[in-house]
């Protein structure tokens, strides 16, 4: 009997041991809050010394965190920067590529994606118990064969739940004065096919079954006409803001056209409420802002609030919906358990203007912005990350660190597995950012513009330079201009870019705007380095696999089938968000 309650004793010490370890993992796996602006500049916000634009939400990320100051892009446009982020590998070895000019995904309705087989952060949290979601911006797919397949949804890239814009901004989703008006002539159109379509199976099968007696010809005229009208329909809405400019949540499309100027405030709500459901943890939320892109659709809260024009308006918009989402954190009493990071997925446009007012963001000193990938403008970044008690406040870091380095960052907060069967390009920042470490383990960093090598960038471990070595340089036009206004974007390859034999050197630690490029006669290192950064890259070359090009013409091309739908192809307008607030109120 003595034997037996010992035996008793011993499995019940086991099994409260076990479950007390399980819950201490539990425990010590914090919540992940991934934010991401679109198109910022690094010198749009306080922390990083603008003075003019207030962003004291995102700037105490800053005071009460890690400030990053030389945190970089993979890339300097949205699709490639993205899924690098996602994945923590180089765009050249996704495919998420072109070999041309064009290296973003440009429509909705085209086949072009981020392939399935790449592992993205959220599946390797999902795999160690997260909760996942997605708020906002996706821009990497959505459909391979017909629409509404969405094998591309980022359900299928290890997220739980998705609400946002499974595209991206662009001119013609801004406010549209006629949307309402669109909506309701679709619904009366759309009811008069049905009655049409009910009126002309009725006729049919009387026909067939000798119950009526009317000629083929009218079936005829009325399926016709049905044919007539929705191919009617569809020409009439050829402009894009009616396939691109569309709202989802999980599968189901609820607005096509979007109210872009209510998109923001329900994107927090949702954010919010994603929080609320999951605030037992662990989880990880990937907050990804449409601001502040172009046509910037702020709400009348913010429109005339700043100093700089509506670009200045929408960028404190974003401010306060990121306040939001930190009050929120603390509200639920996860604030030091929630690690938060922030950043951009590359530099500021600079050649969105409307005549002359500038309507992209500012880069700083930095030369270039987005769609230029060899000059800093285009693709050094804010990078801010908090996490109270675990990193220090205030410490600022200036080592060379990258978007790529948050798959293997979060990987080791959540005690999951890096891919083993793939080069990883990104690193784990959690050394560097609790002061483990004190240089930053990328020697070197490639710096690409569509498929082909611009820059390549190196921080010699026993030195204080950071050298920058340029291959390809874009030919900025107007003559004496930084960016290319002429051509909306700087482009990759052609006549508008110049190639550089020997390649131009620059040493961004003494002259961080690039302005005057080094010689043998004015650096002593000169042969050195430019010797050992070709030697690099032939072994960075060597580790590149080939893939098919995602971004590639013959993928890139939108096609009828693919285009999303609400309803029954061509009558797809609908507003499933009626009722929300087209304002928003200031608290203090």
């Amino acid at each position: 009997m003595t034997l037996r309650r010992c035996l008793v004793s011993l499995s019940w010490m086991w099994f409260l041991l076990s479950m007390g370890q399980s819950q201490r993992a539990e425990d010590d796996k914090p919540n992940i809050v991934l934010i991401l602006a679109d198109d910022l500049g690094i010198g749009d916000l306080g922390c990083y010394g603008n003075d003019t634009i207030r962003t004291p939400n995102i700037d105490s990320l800053a005071r009460d965190g890690v400030q990053l100051t030389q945190h970089i892009a993979a890339e300097s446009m949205c699709t490639p920067s993205r899924s690098a982020l996602l994945t923590g590998r180089y765009p050249i070895r996704t495919g998420m590529v072109s070999n041309g000019n064009i290296h973003v995904i440009q429509h909705l309705g085209v086949p072009a994606a981020l392939p399935n087989n790449e592992t993205t952060f959220a599946e390797v949290v999902k795999s160690q118990g997260y909760s996942t979601g997605i708020i906002g911006k996706w821009h990497l797919g959505l459909n391979c064969l017909f629409r509404g397949d969405h094998c591309h949804h980022p359900y299928n890239h290890g997220f739980d739940y998705f609400y946002g814009m499974p595209y991206t901004l662009v001119e013609p989703c801004g406010v549209d004065h006629s949307r309402d008006t669109e909506l309701a002539i679709t619904h009366h159109v759309w009811l008069i096919v049905q009655l049409i379509i009910v009126a002309a199976l009725t006729l049919t099968v009387g026909k067939l079954t000798h119950m009526i007696s009317v000629p083929w010809s009218l079936i005829l005229f009325m399926v016709l006409l049905i044919f007539l009208l929705g191919y009617s329909w569809f020409s009439s809405f050829t402009d894009s803001r009616y396939w691109d400019c569309l709202l989802m949540r999980e599968h189901e499309i609820t607005e096509q056209p979007m109210k872009a100027e209510r998109a923001g405030s329900i994107m927090v709500k949702e954010a919010i409420s994603f929080l609320e459901r999951h605030r037992e943890g662990p989880f990880l939320l990937f907050y990804s802002f449409l601001h502040v892109h172009v046509p910037l659709p702020a709400t009348k809260d913010f429109i005339g609030t700043s100093k700089h024009g509506l670009y200045g308006d929408y960028l404190e918009e974003m401010d306060f919906f990121v306040g939001k989402l930190l009050a929120a954190i603390d509200d639920l009493g996860l604030r030091n358990h929630t690690l938060v990071y922030f950043a951009s997925d590359h530099g500021g446009h600079l050649e969105a203007r409307l005549g002359h007012v500038q309507l992209g963001g500012w880069n700083g000193i930095f030369k270039g912005g987005k769609g230029i990938s060899g000059f800093e403008g285009g693709i050094r970044v804010p990078g801010l990350f908090r996490w109270p008690g675990k990193l220090p406040a205030g410490k600022v870091i200036d080592e060379p660190t990258s978007l790529m380095d948050i798959l293997p960052t979060v990987a080791a907060l959540s005690g999951g597995i890096v891919p083993q069967d793939r080069v990883i390009d990104g690193r784990n920042l959690l050394p560097l950012l609790q002061g483990e470490v004190q240089r930053s383990e990328h020697e070197f960093l490639f710096h690409y513009c569509s498929k082909f090598l611009q820059a390549v960038r190196w921080s010699p471990k026993d030195s204080a330079a950071v050298w920058k070595v340029h291959y390809v340089t874009p030919v900025f036009n107007p003559p004496g201009a930084h960016a290319c206004y002429e051509t909306t974007y700087c482009q990759c390859v052609g006549e508008n870019v110049t190639y550089h034999d020997p390649p131009l050197l620059f040493d961004l630690s003494r002259d961080p705007s690039e302005s005057t490029p080094l010689t043998n006669d004015t650096e002593p290192f000169h042969d050195l380095v430019i010797r050992t950064v070709a030697n690099a890259v032939l072994e960075h070359k060597k580790s590149i696999t080939p893939v098919a090009f995602q971004l590639r013409k013959e993928m890139n091309q939108e096609f009828v089938s693919l285009m999303s739908c609400c309803g029954v192809f061509p009558f797809c307008l609908c507003d499933k968000e009626e009722g929300e607030g087209n304002t928003i109120r200031w608290i203090n």
